[in-house]
């Protein structure tokens, strides 16, 4: 029996074409996590999955219906391609095309700007990154007040399934970065900073997990030799890549305090993920993790200028970043010796307001915010 207009409608709108990478990496994660949630809601997701995926073994059958929904796709239902800015082309179908980048830099090149302005709807985690579109593109938003009305802030979350609250049994103070190496993310900084606050007969330890699948192996063991060939080298431990988001949580609940001094951040799953472990965290005050970090929950290191981007392997000075000098790291080692005396004192404690904040930042809120922004805004 032929539906009614009203059915078909409903159908439509019951129904989230999404294209996204799914594995272990910063976009995949975000794929696999904003997937789950809105399949566990009234609406189905066809998945249209960028590059091989490496899907977890527990969400297996879930993904794989997604991706079986792929074939007979709604081509009158909206579509989400989770992804850089620069590559906002291809979409599913003829319904809404919605873009869902996760960028770190204050401007975008001419490229970028072409790319985000064809989009019916643009998504972005932070209040900050909203405010980037609007600067970059303003000339061309005040030509077109629609796309101004239709850019929506979805703060992206973290599984409390998973990074759940718990107290490092270790005797040393364990300081933890997660993050594949980059100087953007203040990879260079954190070492020189902790060689500072310390001493060989310190008990304190420097884990950082930070494979980069993307550097030659030449670049990868620069980064390594600047951590392990340090002063205090021996207290460093580098660990290798983890397979899915139980094995990291097995690493950070491990840890004591989080350390991010980053130049700029699209978002930082990692330090939502210590902030819902219940570790204490230090981070800039900066970028697009502020939609998170305030004094409460987190050590703040103020940022007073920022500088041109610039690392010789992603980023041309095509923006700027927050700049790292000698005030920014006179506050991390003033923050890793206090972190440390309080573990010592048996003071230290968990991050309760970072729990409170964690518990805020759900996937299931993503997706309710994905649902309202595309049919209600």
């Amino acid at each position: 029996m032929k539906k009614s207009l009203p059915d078909q409608v409903q159908i439509i709108m019951k129904q989230i074409n999404i294209i996204a990478p799914i594995n272990q990496l910063g976009y995949g994660v975000v794929g696999l996590n904003v997937v789950k949630a809105l399949a566990k809601s009234d609406y189905e997701v066809a998945l249209f999955v960028i590059g091989q995926p490496n899907i977890p073994d527990e969400d297996v059958p879930l993904v794989t219906e997604c991706m079986n929904n792929s074939q007979l796709p709604n081509f009158d239902a909206p579509c989400i391609r989770i992804w850089h800015q620069h590559n906002m082309s291809q979409f599913v179908g003829k319904g809404l095309h919605v873009g869902y980048p996760i960028f770190e830099l204050d401007n975008f090149t001419k490229e970028e700007r072409h790319h985000l302005l064809s989009l019916d709807k643009i998504f972005v985690c932070s209040k900050w990154a909203k405010e980037v579109i609007l600067k970059s593109c303003m000339k061309q938003i005040l030509l077109n007040t629609t796309l101004c009305d239709n850019i929506h802030v979805i703060p992206l979350g973290v599984d409390r399934g998973i990074f759940t609250e718990t107290v490092s049994n270790r005797s040393e103070t364990i300081f933890f970065n997660c993050g594949k190496w980059e100087f953007r993310k203040g990879h260079d900084f954190i070492v020189e900073a902790f060689n500072e606050a310390f001493e060989p007969s310190d008990d304190v330890e420097l884990w950082m997990m930070c494979d980069n699948p993307f550097l030659s192996e030449e670049e990868s063991s620069e980064w390594a030799n600047l951590y392990k060939k340090s002063r205090l080298g021996d207290k460093i431990r580098l660990i290798p890549r983890q397979q899915s988001q139980k094995d990291v949580y097995n690493i950070m609940r491990q840890t004591d305090c989080g350390v991010f001094p980053s130049r700029a951040e699209g978002w930082n799953l990692e330090l939502l993920e210590m902030m819902s472990c219940g570790k204490h965290v230090i981070a800039t005050n900066y970028s697009a993790h502020t939609e998170f970090c305030n004094e409460e929950n987190c050590r703040l290191i103020e940022i007073d200028k920022l500088e041109s981007a610039y690392d010789g392997k992603w980023f041309f000075y095509q923006g700027q970043w927050g700049s790292l000098g000698d005030k920014q790291n006179e506050s991390l080692v003033k923050n890793f010796r206090e972190i440390h005396e309080l573990k010592k004192t048996g003071n230290l404690g968990m991050n309760i307001s970072g729990i409170e904040t964690a518990t805020k930042f759900s996937w299931e809120n993503t997706a309710n915010k994905v649902i309202g922004s595309l049919y209600d805004g």
